[in-house]
């Protein structure tokens, strides 16, 4: 089974996205960041994902997980069998 790499819908300057990706760095876990701001059609595909325009947001696979801190991320993640 290959590794699933998500990908995080991030905002410039939001300190839960700036949280989130340390978190990725620090656990050497991979990942494709998107920026929204600036950007409307990265902010159009994070809304259509998930509902809301709020960041961060994570494809993961499929599964979304919207709106969140590492608070959150972490049980996902376990979830995921990555600790």
């Amino acid at each position: 089974m290959s590794q699933v790499t998500p990908i995080l819908y991030v905002k410039t300057g939001c300190p839960w996205c700036d949280d989130v990706l340390d978190y990725f760095k620090r656990k050497k876990l991979p990942y494709t960041k998107v920026t929204v701001n600036g950007n409307r059609e990265a902010m159009q595909e994070m809304v259509d994902l998930s509902g809301q325009s709020k960041a961060p947001t994570m494809d993961w696979d499929g599964e979304v997980l919207a709106d969140f801190g590492v608070d959150e991320l972490i049980p996902f993640l376990r979830k995921h069998g990555i600790s």
